[in-house]
């Protein structure tokens, strides 16, 4: 007799979310120092964080003995006043996951229903199992959300539809033609999620905002952990109608954002030159992969993000076989993937090293 008789049934039936590898763990397993291994896996800033983000972090550690402002102020309505909204529409989360989770407690039980595509982010059918909620994926054709088939699948019992735009590990991307279509089909009693932790990265991206003044039942989540780079702090947002809003506010734990995090995001939101910076590499790494897989006759996804998804056959061995060289990848067996995986776009240094070790991988015969 086992402590997990006692367990909700959905708690105990639930595969954890398994995250990229660690450095650290991979160095102490290769017995090399840290710094000789290279981690794109996990889409993270080549670059680091916002050098702004730095500063303010450091000086907030000199009132790190006092309590966060549990309602966020400053940030709420920092971020508000760049997109146009008010401080009322912000929901602060430690990362946008925790929006999911917010959403997730709110809006969903038994009886309820998620629905989200067959190759999105894992997270949002861990959180259906973990409410207890049925998940309901939606092929999507060529790696793309298929929104009229998820408009299809909508039902009575629906109450949460995830479209992740541009899509984690895709990189698909949806247009606003797309978008408005679905959204002119959207009952009630049902929330469009717009997840846009990318959103920075495509030269051109579809406007959800509107849904947001225009008080529908909508809810974008956006982070500071990619392009701002800081991914370590755990910081992100839903952007939604105030009822909606004040809804999550109320599921939210109190002082669920820390203080560092705040002082970091809120220097971050004015750092357009890293902005600026990322979006560059991220273009020219992105120009460099394509080219290289291209020319090696390697299939891959066209992508909108900071990663490319690509073919190569047995994902699980050339994610182990790169990772013998310091290479960390990420292999895309648990997203139905197991031909592929995915790469994070990194300096110029990490890419060319990267496609070197995935060419030496390539090149060794399978024993």
């Amino acid at each position: 007799m086992t402590i997990a008789r006692y367990a909700n049934r959905f708690v105990c039936d639930l595969v954890a979310y398994e995250a990229g590898k660690p450095i650290d763990e991979t160095a102490r397993e290769l017995g090399i120092d840290p710094s000789q291994i290279i981690k794109v896996a996990s889409n993270e800033n080549p670059l680091g964080a916002s050098p702004l983000a730095k500063s303010a972090m450091r000086a907030a550690l000199d009132e790190v003995h006092i309590y966060p402002d549990g309602g966020g102020y400053r940030l709420r309505g920092a971020i508000a006043e760049s997109l146009a909204l008010g401080r009322e529409n912000v929901v602060l989360g430690n990362g946008s996951n925790e929006i999911i989770e917010l959403l997730c407690h709110t809006f969903l039980n038994r009886e309820s229903e998620l629905i989200a595509a067959q190759h999105a982010f894992v997270v949002y059918k861990l959180m259906a199992t973990l409410f207890g909620a049925s998940y309901i994926e939606v092929p999507d054709p060529h790696f793309t959300h298929d929104l009229d088939a998820m408009a299809d699948a909508i039902t009575e019992n629906t109450r949460l539809v995830f479209i992740a735009n541009p899509n984690n590990p895709t990189g698909t991307m949806v247009d606003q033609v797309t978008i408005d279509r679905f959204m002119n089909r959207l009952p009630d009693h049902v929330i469009a999620v717009f997840d846009e932790a990318y959103i920075e990265f495509p030269e051109s991206a579809p406007d959800t905002l509107r849904y947001v003044r225009d008080g529908r039942n909508v809810c974008v989540l956006r982070t500071f952990s990619k392009v701002h780079g800081l991914a370590g702090l755990r910081v992100g947002y839903g952007l939604a109608p105030a009822p909606i809003a004040e809804l999550l506010q109320k599921a939210r734990q109190p002082f669920n954002v820390n203080a560092i995090a705040q002082a970091g995001a809120l220097a971050a939101l004015t750092d357009v030159q890293h902005v600026a910076n990322t979006r560059r590499i991220n273009r020219e790494g992105m120009d460099f992969y394509q080219l290289a897989f291209t020319t090696r006759g390697l299939e891959f996804v066209p992508s909108h993000a900071n990663f490319l998804l690509v073919k190569t056959g047995s994902g699980d061995r050339v994610f182990r076989d790169m990772l013998t060289h310091g290479v960390i990848v990420r292999a895309m067996s648990s997203y139905q993937l197991p031909d592929w995986i995915r790469i994070s776009i990194g300096t110029p240094a990490q890419n060319i090293r990267c496609l070197n070790v995935l060419d030496a991988v390539l090149a060794t015969p399978v024993t």
